[in-house]
């Protein structure tokens, strides 16, 4: 992958005083691609959807046809009829569970995770409206010698799952850990157990917020119900996609629209209201922008004549049966690129000296003698950094050292880089408040954990760079 010519997409990342974006979890930049789309819709297409005037008729195709579609195939939904778009995940999620009222009874268990509350806070919205349940599964710690290193694991899951239970949701990836979760090991557990238990109808929502930016996201093949990410994550503009079975359409959700709008049983019947039509096609040109980073995605974009032309039709593109297979290739380069990032960061976080220090990784930071989980593992050993299964999103908190330095909070060193500049990291609970209740020091979430988030558009100069910083101020 060439990493400069991606960069060449972003102004903010190579201007006259260059900006190291390390803020990336809480929304991507957003490359040229999708800007000159957004500015095409906004000059050309600006009317309303629907009527029978020539420029509503070309924004409708945009908007009803080609912004789902290209949402659709950053999902691999069978169809755009399974495609809702709304403002945030939040906002998709919490008009799934308001479409799940009907369906979903008194005394019926669901299963959360403390994880990002967009994926916790509508179910339990909705169990305290029918009378069902919510049941948490937790985090494992996974060392003794870390109790911030934490993580989801399935045989935690499963004896949670009873007769009562009717939908299960989790992350595919931490926005705090980086810790990639299995989906595919996951939910065909979850149906055998709750089929040997007896339940009668058990769904699936993954929120995959924190996955889409670094991974191909495959719900076909994940075989969930229900999947929402923000394309404002992955290089796209504010607005969020979340798939809904065909079958879920039809069977589970009822309509949150207007009352006398009769629609059919598609995703529509849950987007009241809707996004901005802009933002919404844009999602077309993410997907260009994904293509660019790989030789073979480029001749794609030759052969559709959106090479010369980033504003050109992208239907032909969509629907180009090259596509998967390139963009397939497109996620392997991210892939391959985001370990070459994450690997130094977690072997300095990870070192000896920065154990003294107090500096504790929340999630997998490695792994003793290569084996991740290691209960026996050694305080203050070399860590092996462990970088497969992992987004290079690494949070860190600080307890006592014991090397007589101070103990510094997560706002603190988070104001030293601020005060440096040039540098954009965060610190706090990123709304998985209920995780980072658990496992900030002192349990105070206000203050929370540091997270330093990277995506394919950051370099190894840049991370050495934090590292730099860190070294000041972790001295």
């Amino acid at each position: 992958m060439d990493v400069a010519k991606a960069r060449s997409q972003y102004p903010i990342l190579t201007g006259p005083q260059p900006f190291i974006y390390a803020d990336n979890a809480g929304g991507s930049q957003v490359p040229k691609t999708v800007v000159s789309r957004m500015v095409d819709y906004l000059l050309n297409t600006n009317v309303q959807v629907g009527a029978d005037y020539v420029p509503s008729k070309v924004a409708t195709r945009r908007v009803m046809e080609e912004g789902p579609t290209a949402a659709k195939i950053l999902m691999n939904a069978a169809s755009a009829d399974e495609i809702v778009l709304g403002a945030s995940s939040t906002m998709n999620v919490e008009n799934l569970a308001q479409g799940l009222t009907g369906d979903i009874k008194a005394g019926d268990e669901i299963i959360i995770t403390g994880e990002h509350e967009a994926n916790g806070g509508p179910w339990k919205r909705l169990a305290t409206r029918v009378g069902a349940t919510t049941i948490l599964w937790p985090h494992r710690p996974l060392h003794s010698a870390n109790p911030y290193a934490v993580a989801l694991v399935l045989d935690d899951l499963l004896p949670l799952i009873t007769a009562r239970t009717r939908l299960v949701a989790f992350t595919s990836c931490s926005n705090i850990l980086g810790s990639v979760v299995p989906v595919a090991d996951i939910v065909p557990a979850v149906r055998a157990k709750a089929k040997e238990m007896g339940a009668p109808k058990v769904e699936v929502c993954v929120d995959a917020v924190a996955y889409a930016p670094h991974k191909k996201v495959d719900v076909r093949a994940w075989d969930v119900d229900y999947c929402v990410f923000s394309c404002y994550k992955i290089y796209g503009a504010h607005v969020s996609a979340m798939y809904v079975r065909s079958d879920a359409l039809k069977n589970s959700v009822s309509s949150v629209v207007h009352h006398f709008l009769k629609v059919p049983e598609v995703a529509y019947k849950i987007m009241p209201g809707g996004p901005g039509y802009e933002s919404v096609y844009a999602i077309t040109g993410v997907i260009p922008y994904l293509l660019s980073l790989t030789p073979d995605g480029e001749k794609l974009l030759e052969e559709t004549g959106l090479l010369q032309d980033a504003t050109a039709d992208s239907m032909p593109l969509l629907t180009n049966p090259a596509l998967p297979a390139a963009l397939d290739t497109s996620w392997a380069a991210i892939a391959a690129h985001d370990h070459g990032l994450l690997a130094p960061l977690l072997a300095f976080l990870t070192h000896p000296d920065q154990w003294a220090r107090g500096v504790r990784i929340a999630g997998d930071g490695g792994a003793f003698n290569g084996q991740s989980g290691d209960e026996d593992r050694t305080v203050g050993a070399a860590f092996k950094p462990h970088v497969a299964g992992r987004a290079p999103t690494v949070s860190f908190v600080m307890v006592e050292s014991s090397n007589g330095k101070p103990q510094l909070g997560s706002k603190q060193i988070v104001e030293y880089f601020d005060k440096k500049g040039g540098i954009g990291i965060r610190y706090g609970h990123f709304y998985a408040f209920t995780l980072v209740s658990k496992i900030a020091p002192g349990g105070d979430p206000a203050d929370g954990v540091v997270r330093i988030s990277l995506v394919h558009y950051n370099t190894v100069a840049e991370v050495e760079r934090i590292i730099e910083v860190l070294k000041e101020v972790l001295a």
